[in-house]
Order: structure tokens, then C-alpha cells, then sequence
């Protein structure tokens, strides 16, 4: 099991602005994704970020506010988040996928509280 570590979250005014951290240790993985769990809702993906190439692709709803970024150095995965509304409330999870079917590793979540 390679952990998976988010941070980053907390709670914010609306119009603010986070970036979640997404680290992995011991390991790199062909693409890496962000998610998030609104309470009673179905998680649901905020974009992805393909290791070697750094493209990423956006959920509609993610493109304009949310980029996704990776730095091979650090081994690490960002999700910037601007112009934060309150319906941006939710767990936000990283995955990693060792190829290009489902994720096969996922960290704890990092709780994101947006304030009207």
C-alpha cells in the first residue's frame, strides 16, 4: 500500500483561495486525480494530472477555478482552488492509478469548509 497524504484544507471565506497537497511516498504513478464527497453526496472528480506529460483535465464544473499541478521533485500533486463558493464544501480525496483504468490509491481526505 503506497500512502497516499492530502493537507491543506480548512475553512475559508467564500472567494478565498486553498491548495491542497497531495503526497506520495516511495513511489510515482502514471496519472493522479482529486475528488471530492460534499456531505450526502456521491464523491465525485475534480480533475486529473498525468505524470509525465503534466496535462490534466478538469470536471466541468473545476475548469476556470480549480488547476491541477504536479512537481516531479517533490513528488507531489497541488489542486489550486480560487474564487472558493460554499457549494465547494466537501472532502477533497487524491487518488493515484499505476495505469489508465480505475485509481488504485487513495489517501484519507482533506476537509474543505467554505463560509458564505
Amino acid at each position: 500500500q503506497v500512502p497516499l497524504v492530502e493537507s491543506g484544507g480548512g475553512l475559508v471565506q467564500a472567494g478565498g483561495s486553498l491548495r491542497l497537497t497531495c503526497a506520495a511516498s516511495g513511489a510515482t504513478f502514471r496519472r493522479y486525480g482529486w475528488f471530492r464527497q460534499a456531505p450526502g453526496k456521491e464523491r465525485e472528480f475534480v480533475a486529473t494530472v498525468y505524470w509525465s506529460s503534466g496535462n490534466s483535465n478538469y470536471a466541468d464544473f473545476a475548469k476556470g477555478r480549480f488547476t491541477i499541478s504536479r512537481d516531479i521533485a517533490l513528488n507531489t500533486v497541488f489542486l489550486q482552488i480560487n474564487s472558493l463558493k460554499p457549494e465547494d464544501t466537501a472532502v477533497y480525496y487524491c487518488a493515484a492509478a499505476k495505469d489508465w483504468g480505475s485509481y488504485d490509491y487513495w489517501g484519507q481526505g482533506t476537509q474543505v469548509i467554505v463560509s458564505s
